[in-house]
């Protein structure tokens, strides 16, 4: 991002939105997007932008109108676009760079010269931010230095793990995300839930609602279908099979909302194991100890899409992890 740069600004991936530099004295500074960045989310661009920064000091300076997109105020989802100019208010950071990050790889499911496709690991963030230094997507930038490109289409919780997509072109990105916004991809994830899951139960249909705490953490809980900020949310769920305590399932997302399946299971009374924020602490605590499985237990096991190039149906699937089947297998 940004043709304007400050002294010491990062920023060797071609692809990638740089951070600014740490100075004494921060002051305002202005960016003009470039083509790699246009239509992305500006609090997805400020994010990568102000690392260092909390995610609530960025959330609220957006809020209060400091930041400004072509001289007007901009919502946290407005869409920028290429030539833009973003104003930023001063803000002091000191946070290490893409070329800092430590070069990872993860297990590859397919790949071409448009895409890229991964099995991420549980515990990994998708990108940097909000006290997490590295991600996925700066980890792969690290280990492919001759990348010219290398964007997240979509992303997946921390705690969840399998399919995560990205795009080795901005023409990929931009088809991939229009995919994902129009509804044209198919995802499918395993959940394992507490408790014996109605069979009857099969889609669920409620409005969700988003909202940031004090110190920036998301929280998302189920709304009437009337609220104002509500919005409605639909999952698919098909029970597998009943494995002791639990149930295993199939979920597919029609909607995608932050959380969205982690809020529908536990609000109708079927918490995902393992789940920290929206599940049953006292059973997590349990299998944890007992079980020895301390980690959410949602998986994205398939993701279909059509190739941006040939207009193929592209369908891939990841293996459960290793401590899930353990986990199946010991319940």
């Amino acid at each position: 991002m940004g043709d304007r740069r400050a002294p010491g600004q990062g920023g060797n991936h071609p692809g990638a939105v740089g951070s600014l530099a740490h100075t004494p004295t921060p002051t305002v500074q202005h960016w003009t997007v470039d083509e790699n960045s246009a239509g992305q989310r500006l609090d997805n661009v400020l994010l990568r932008l102000l690392k260092g920064v909390p995610k609530t000091h960025v959330y609220r300076v957006i809020r209060s109108g400091e930041v400004r997109v072509n001289k007007g105020r901009a919502a946290a989802d407005t869409r920028v676009a290429a030539g833009d100019t973003i104003r930023l208010p001063p803000v002091r950071m000191a946070a290490p760079r893409d070329n800092d990050a430590p070069a990872r790889e993860f297990p590859v499911l397919f790949e071409d010269e448009w895409l890229l496709a991964i099995n991420k690991p549980a515990g990994v963030a998708v990108h940097g931010g909000s006290g997490v230094s590295f991600g996925v997507i700066e980890q792969l930038r690290q280990s492919r230095p001759t990348a010219t490109f290398l964007e997240l289409v979509h992303r997946l919780d921390k705690e969840t793990s399998g399919v995560l997509l990205l795009a080795k072109k901005r023409s990929a990105l931009v088809a991939l995300q229009d995919q994902f916004r129009e509804r044209d991809t198919s995802k499918t994830y395993a959940a394992l839930v507490f408790g014996a899951w109605p069979k009857s139960l099969k889609v669920i249909d409620q409005a969700l609602h988003k909202t940031l705490d004090a110190v920036g953490e998301r929280h998302v809980n189920v709304v009437n279908a009337a609220h104002a900020d509500g919005r409605r949310s639909i999952t698919l769920i098909k029970a597998q099979k009943a494995v002791g305590p639990c149930t295993l399932l199939d979920v597919v997302l029609k909607t995608g909302r932050t959380h969205q399946i982690r809020v529908h299971l536990a609000s109708n009374g079927h918490p995902i194991v393992g789940d920290p924020k929206y599940g049953d602490f006292a059973r997590n605590k349990a299998f944890a100890k007992g079980q020895r499985f301390s980690r959410m237990f949602l998986h994205a096991r398939e993701l279909a899409f059509d190739h941006p190039s040939s207009g193929e149906r592209i369908t891939l699937p990841a293996t459960l992890p290793i401590d899930c089947e353990t986990l199946l297998q010991q319940l």
